[in-house]
């Protein structure tokens, strides 16, 4: 896949790390569709910033349609990354602290909306689609049980869709560890993080995001998972 003129979506494009990827994708000449649901200030910036465009749409129920006003500002559609996401901070052995309202818009969020968008993805002959999923789906930790269930589950569904998907379109997917970003705010510490790494350091944005920038453009691995961790999780 070439990597000019090549059209991206990048669901929670505006800030963190979907910034991020969106900005190496732009520096590779790609046309970037930024969605958001209600950052839309950063969202905005973001797209100017790269030339592309800002798409509102919560894609817990709205990712079909996202997609589709995507390939249609774009001309097309090359690359889908699923990287919204969102959680809960609970105690793993607080099952009643998670609220079944909690449970269900984490999984419509980090799994059902990457399936639906992934699905009218294919519709527009994506080449390649990468999910941001986590450690905490490798592993029964992060913040709260019911995220990290729904990272396991969407590792899996990066496995199923890579059959299912086949020849036509590769799906894969980044597992990152800790990330110093205003998604975690002061809930953990970045030198206590470091300390646990095999590395010394916490993975920066940018070499997270050229992670998933690389598994995107490589045409020989479809159904992979790549943790982004800085060795933590071997220590």
């Amino acid at each position: 896949m070439a990597t000019r003129s090549v059209a991206w979506l990048v669901t929670g494009g505006g800030t963190g790390l979907g910034r991020e990827i969106a900005r190496q994708a732009s520096g590779l000449g790609a046309r970037v569709a930024v969605n958001y649901s209600r950052s839309r200030e950063a969202a905005e910036a973001t797209a100017a910033e790269i030339g592309g465009i800002a798409i509102q749409g919560d894609v817990a129920s709205e990712a079909e349609r996202v997609v589709d006003d995507a390939a249609k500002a774009l001309g097309g559609l090359d690359v889908l990354v699923n990287n919204a996401g969102t959680t809960v901070h609970v105690p793993f052995a607080n099952l009643d602290g998670i609220r079944e309202a909690d449970w269900d818009r984490i999984m419509a969020v980090n799994v059902r909306a990457a399936f639906v968008a992934s699905r009218a993805a294919a519709r527009h002959g994506v080449h390649s689609i990468l999910n941001v999923a986590s450690v905490a789906g490798l592993y029964p930790r992060g913040s709260s049980l019911a995220y990290s269930v729904s990272k396991a589950a969407l590792i899996h569904l990066t496995r199923g869709l890579a059959v299912a998907l086949a020849p036509n379109t590769r799906v894969n997917a980044i597992a990152p560890g800790y990330l110093d970003t205003p998604w975690w705010g002061e809930r953990r510490n970045v030198a206590q993080a470091a300390a646990r790494a095999l590395l010394g350091h916490i993975p920066s944005l940018e070499d997270t995001a050229a992670a998933a920038v690389s598994l995107i453009l490589n045409e020989s691995v479809t159904g992979q998972v790549l943790p982004v961790d800085s060795g933590a999780n071997l220590h």
